[in-house]
Order: structure tokens, then C-alpha cells, then sequence
């Protein structure tokens, strides 16, 4: 009779994954051990003895240190493992390889801005420079609500939508600091989106944040489709509520002279994220979306690799395929800014994995680290940006932000993602106006439980029905199909207008 299943990712490893519920006594064939207590699934048993102190190994990779020693069968996580200093070996660029051209071209059917920018999406967008304009904002997005008044959009067919993307800052803070000229990257990024047919910039008046700053500031003065205005100047929020309608109505005609024509993958730019992590995430759906990566790439693409603190631990394995030393360099400057962040702050950078992660079988941000980075692939990186940068080389490249979802697929977007690809084990209902999200779910269990949320099941590798390269061909295909026009799952929900959620860095006074 077979045992029960688990999975080893490398042959230093000192510990295997359970594919299921580990019971004591069950034999693990030929690791030659027998489990010594419960084991839930997608969670580590020991393979070998790990003394008190001594690093343990999952994907070839130090993940932490044992806090005492560690007996062959046994579960590892929070109560005998933590994290420990290990030296890296950055050895910039031995790992980079040029990635070969596909052989034949893949395209998707993509908008054509006259600018030459190519959208997956065609919206009105609705923004604010500061919390207070926000309520003015979403009264006139909800004016165009299909799911409420179906008819005021119904003579514009190729109209995705009207969104309003509204934050909580934007005034309180130092008018020369960092934190504002974030912000005022961040929508600036978003007013320029190619998915924007057209932008409407709603200021309240008094703010820090002027509106006339911000369009100055990040070049927005004469662009054809942006209109701005402040409530105060408009005589309240009831003629401002009006006036904005007006603003909207003026734009739909020309939102929607446009049409899908076939364009080069290469104009595909995918933001990568990961978020509700398990066990499972760095053998299943994020070696499934580096796979597509790597296609993508070859095809002339454009992938975002981000969340900084969650590739802590695991960045050597970033420089090493950096195209050039001084790319490598960037890369770690990001990291030593985190860690003097966190130090002023008096937190830690280990304050991931979350709850849930833990649950799910993650011990340690550096476990979290090395699957997290799985969903870059195998090919060299290319460049680093700083948050809500431009992104404008092709290939894999990194921007620096924090691991909380919104905060960092806002930037992302801001740097011109027009695809996001997200990963989960534990469950996400994750969507991203203006930008499509697609979700891939890491086992076939959650697939079954939260389908109506997932729109790809990475679990058949677990299950042995499919291989990572098999399915990465296959997600690589949706990819296209979603920069093409097919909804994803939360847009058929009609999510992603709240998880618009820059990056607040600047003392609030």
C-alpha cells in the first residue's frame, strides 16, 4: 500500500511538503522515516535530525534555524523553526543567460492609443487628489453603475466602465516631502494609463495636494483627455457632483470610437503578486506563472516582480541573474532601505508570513521569499525602479514596494502594468481598476471551494495531472485571452475600484 503523499523540491532539502493529512506512524517510502504526530497538509516534516541552531533547507535554500533539534518525522514550523542570519552569495550576473526569441509571435487583440500606447481595458477614470474629494468622486462613478443604471451606458458598448479610484491622503503632509511626490507619482502613473479613455481629476480646493500642482508636476498640462476641477470652486459637492457627470458625458463618445486590432505580446506589461500564501504557493501556482514569465519574456514582454520584503532572504537569487552588476546593486540598495526602515520603526522583517500563511504551512519570511520569487521565472533581470516609476524596459524586472497587496499592485500599475497575475493559496477576491487580475489558485481544494474567485487551477500539479511547463503554456494562452477583452472573475464581480491604495510614507501631521 503506497504511503501517503508528500513532495521533496530538492535534494539537500531537510524537510518534504504533505500533499495531505500526515498521521502519526504513517511510513514516507522511500525518505525512509515514519511521521511522529499530525501533519496538516501543505506544512513540512523533517527528513533527517536538525540540531538545536543548525539551518534547515527547503528548495536547496537556508529558510531558518532550528530552535531545537528537529527528530526525522516531525512536524517543522513555528515551534521548532525561526529565522536566522545566513550569508548570501550575490555573485552578480553568473546566473544570466540571454532568453532566447519565440519562434513564432503571439498576439492578442489590444486598443491602439493614437500615442501608439496599447490597452487591455477602456475606462473612464475618476480621481482625486485628496480624501476629501472622495465621496464627490464615487457619486459620479455610481451615476454610470451598469448594475445600477444599465442605461447610461448603453450607447457606449466598447465603455468598460467609469471608476472612481480614491485614497485617504493627500493633505496634512510636508508640501516638499517624499510622501507627496509618491502620491503624486502614483496618480500620475494612473492618468496616463493607457486604459484610461479619459481622466477626470476631482480636487477638493484647500488641500495640500493642489490640483494644479499635481498636473504640473508629473506633466499632465495640455493632455487631451484629462479634465480637472475642485468642489469648492464649483460652489459645493451637489454642482460638483453635476459638473463631473457633465465632464464624464463629454468624454464617452470618443471612449468609445475605439476597437480591438491584433498587437505584439510584447506590449503585454504584468504586474506579479502573491497574496493569502500557503504551503503549496512555491510549488504549484507561482512556478506555474514563472513558466508563463519566461514565455512572456521571449515573446517580448514585460513582467513586474514586486513586494520587496518578500523576496527578503531570497534576493541573492535576483542578482545573480542581473543583466549587469550595477542592476544587482539596485536591487540590494532596496533591501538595505527596508531593513533600516524597519529598524527605525522598531519592526522587523519577519513580521511575515501572515496568519494565514502560517496556517497554511509558511514558517518564516525567508520560505516565503524563495517561492515567492518562483513567479519570476528563469530569465535575467533587467532593471529595478523605485515605486510607481515608469516601467519602460522589457523583460523581468523588479519595483520596489512593500508585500500588502493594494499597496504594491498600485504602484505597479501606476508603472504601467496593463495585466495583473495573482497568486493565492488561502483565498482572494482581489480585483484592480483600470487593470484586469487574473487569480491562480494553488491547489485543487481551494479551485472547488472559492471558484467563483479563481480564474486558473494550478492544484493539478499537486495532483499529478498536469506539469509546471504544461501549465504555464496553457496560462500564457489566458493571459492573452484576458488582454484581449475576456473578463476576469472580478470583473465579472465588479471589483477593483477599492483596492486603489498608494503608498503613504511621509510623516501625517
Amino acid at each position: 500500500m503506497a504511503g501517503p503523499r508528500v513532495v521533496r523540491l530538492h535534494h539537500d532539502d531537510d524537510v518534504v511538503v504533505a500533499l495531505e493529512q500526515l498521521v502519526s506512524g504513517a511510513g514516507l517510502g522511500i525518505e525512509g522515516v515514519s511521521v511522529a504526530g499530525l501533519v496538516p497538509p501543505g506544512h513540512k516534516v523533517a527528513v533527517r535530525r536538525v540540531e538545536a541552531g543548525a539551518p534547515v533547507r527547503r528548495y536547496g535554500q537556508v529558510i531558518g534555524a532550528a530552535t531545537r533539534t528537529i527528530l526525522p518525522g516531525q512536524h517543522v514550523h513555528t515551534h521548532n523553526l525561526a529565522i536566522a542570519e545566513f550569508a548570501r552569495d550575490h555573485a552578480f550576473g553568473v546566473d544570466a543567460r540571454p532568453t532566447p526569441p519565440a519562434a513564432a509571435p503571439a498576439t492578442f487583440d489590444g486598443i491602439v492609443r493614437a500615442d501608439g500606447r496599447v490597452a487591455t481595458r477602456n475606462y473612464i477614470g475618476i480621481l482625486t487628489t485628496v480624501n476629501c474629494s472622495a465621496t464627490v468622486a464615487r457619486a459620479i462613478a455610481d451615476h454610470f453603475r451598469r448594475d445600477i443604471h444599465p442605461q447610461r451606458l448603453a450607447g457606449f458598448p466598447n465603455v468598460d466602465g467609469v471608476v472612481a479610484l480614491t485614497h485617504g491622503a493627500g493633505c496634512a503632509i510636508d508640501s516638499q516631502g517624499e510622501g507627496l511626490a509618491l502620491l503624486r507619482r502614483t496618480l500620475g502613473g494612473y492618468a496616463c494609463h493607457p486604459n484610461f479613455a479619459g481622466v477626470l481629476v476631482i480636487g477638493l480646493g484647500c488641500e495640500t495636494n493642489q490640483v494644479q500642482d499635481l498636473v504640473a508636476a508629473q506633466g499632465l498640462a495640455g493632455a487631451p483627455n484629462l479634465r480637472t476641477f475642485t468642489i469648492q470652486e464649483s460652489a459645493g459637492t451637489t454642482r460638483a457632483i453635476q459638473l463631473g457627470i457633465e465632464q464624464v458625458e463629454a468624454l464617452l463618445t470618443q471612449a468609445n470610437a475605439v476597437q480591438r486590432v491584433p498587437v505584439p505580446a510584447s506590449h503585454l506589461v504584468v504586474g506579479l503578486q502573491c497574496g493569502g500564501s500557503d504551503g503549496y504557493s512555491g510549488i504549484s501556482a507561482n512556478p506555474v506563472l514563472g513558466a508563463a514569465v519566461d514565455r512572456l519574456v521571449a515573446h517580448g514582454g514585460t513582467a513586474i516582480l514586486s513586494e520587496t520584503p518578500e523576496i527578503y532572504g531570497a534576493e541573492h537569487l535576483l542578482t545573480r541573474r542581473a543583466r549587469t552588476p550595477a542592476i544587482g546593486h539596485k536591487l540590494l540598495a532596496r533591501i538595505r532601505w527596508w531593513e533600516e526602515h524597519c529598524a527605525r520603526n522598531g519592526a522587523s522583517l519577519d513580521n511575515n508570513p501572515s496568519a494565514g500563511n502560517k496556517a497554511g504551512g509558511l514558517t518564516t519570511v525567508l520560505e516565503k521569499s524563495l517561492g515567492g520569487i518562483a513567479k519570476a521565472g528563469s530569465t535575467d533581470l533587467v532593471e529595478v525602479y523605485e515605486y510607481a516609476q515608469p516601467v519602460t524596459a522589457r523583460g523581468l524586472v523588479f519595483m520596489d514596494t512593500p508585500g500588502y497587496d493594494p499597496i504594491s499592485a498600485t504602484g505597479q500599475v501606476a508603472g504601467g502594468a496593463n495585466l495583473i497575475c495573482f497568486t493565492t493559496g488561502r483565498g482572494s477576491a482581489y480585483g484592480c481598476a483600470p487593470t484586469p487580475s487574473l487569480k491562480l489558485a494553488t491547489n485543487t481544494a481551494l479551485w472547488q471551494r472559492q471558484a467563483d474567485d479563481m480564474d486558473f487551477n494550478c492544484g493539478e500539479v499537486l495532483d499529478g495531472t498536469a506539469t509546471i511547463d504544461e501549465l504555464g503554456e496553457r496560462f500564457f494562452l489566458r493571459m492573452l485571452q484576458a488582454a484581449s477583452g475576456v473578463r476576469s472573475r472580478s470583473e465579472v464581480h465588479g471589483y477593483g475600484q477599492q483596492e486603489f491604495v498608494p503608498w503613504q510614507t511621509s510623516v501625517i501631521t
